[in-house]
């Protein structure tokens, strides 16, 4: 295995926008997790990602992609029966479009857990990624999260994770805030917004407040929720949130909070009605922060670029952003 500062580990997907009036169907690769390794290796960090595919064809393509891109596969598993799909009809509407799930037997929901060896594939890196996405699929995919993650914590990695909220997901008889503590507890860096914390960890949500809909109750909001968060789980130090409003088809409204230890740092906000693809942005905000952190910026440093990279991608289409770490700079 290539040595590699950052590991991100979650399903590798293949994305269908189709436009069956024209019977055709734009094809993207993708995947939360994958999109984070994306962005990272384009901004030079050595990353490398895990997933499971099926022995085929068209696996050995969707990694070429991957490794076209500078991200590292040679720790992706092997076997089982496909490659999860979902479908994002992607017209004028991108408020409204809808996404489709077609994951169910994929190769990775189906890894069972005891069969890796977490500790091996993990290597020396030192940062590991996840995201509530995969324990939203099954119970042992939930139980293959946990080992991964003692594994990491055995290792010494930074383990971060995104709260990102799946609602077409956890359809398994559990609710995320029964599954998600206990998976947190592994992580150094939180990333998400209140709502999904709430939603996720349980965390105190003042309601009525935010019926006033103002920026400065949104941040006083996150301020708490963060301050519970790393209060509740005592490893954790850093959290950031994200705010992230559309009032038309391509508008969209940006800002992001960041939390280290007590200290608040607030990203300077974003307005565009120019929107392209909203997907993938939360992934690049992601990989913002890990660059930002591992490059050793401050606190408002890290915000900085974490946002500016993810309103860039509201203007790539597909999954991956394509920005260079130079043009998001400009963007701060």
């Amino acid at each position: 295995m290539k040595p590699v500062k950052v590991i991100t580990f979650g399903e590798i997907l293949l994305r269908l926008s189709p436009q069956l009036a024209q019977n055709t169907a734009a094809v993207y690769v993708g995947g939360a997790e994958a999109n984070v390794a994306a962005a990272l290796a384009n901004w030079g960090t050595e990353v490398a990602y895990i997933s499971k595919v099926p022995e085929n064809g068209l696996s050995k393509d969707v990694l070429e992609q991957l490794s076209n891109r500078g991200i590292h596969t040679d720790r992706v598993l092997w076997g089982g029966a496909r490659i999860g799909i979902y479908y994002l009809a992607q017209g004028s509407d991108l408020k409204h479009a809808e996404v489709v799930y077609d994951r169910a037997w994929s190769s990775f929901s189906e890894i069972v857990p005891g069969t890796v060896d977490w500790d091996a594939l993990l290597g020396d890196a030192e940062w590991f990624h996840w995201s509530a996405i995969t324990p939203a699929l099954n119970p042992a995919a939930a139980e293959v999260c946990k080992e991964v993650l003692q594994a990491a914590t055995r290792k010494g990695m930074t383990i971060s994770t995104d709260l990102n909220y799946r609602s077409k997901l956890w359809q398994y008889g559990k609710k995320p805030v029964e599954v998600m503590p206990e998976l947190v507890q592994y992580c150094d860096v939180i990333m998400g917004n209140i709502w999904a914390a709430n939603n996720m960890l349980d965390t105190a949500l003042d309601t009525a407040a935010l019926e006033a809909n103002t920026k400065d109750i949104f941040l006083q909001q996150a301020e708490k929720v963060a301050a519970e968060i790393t209060a509740t789980y005592k490893r954790c130090k850093r959290v950031a949130f994200t705010f992230r409003f559309s009032h038309a088809a391509t508008h969209n409204l940006y800002y992001a909070f960041y939390y280290n230890e007590g200290q608040m740092s607030i990203s300077r906000e974003y307005d565009t009605n120019d929107v392209v693809d909203r997907v993938g942005s939360g992934d690049c905000f992601m990989a913002g922060l890990i660059h930002a952190q591992l490059q050793g910026l401050d606190d408002q440093q890290i915000i900085s670029f974490a946002a500016a990279a993810a309103y860039s991608k509201f203007f790539v289409k597909g999954d991956f952003n394509t920005t260079s770490e130079k043009e998001i700079i400009k963007l701060i």
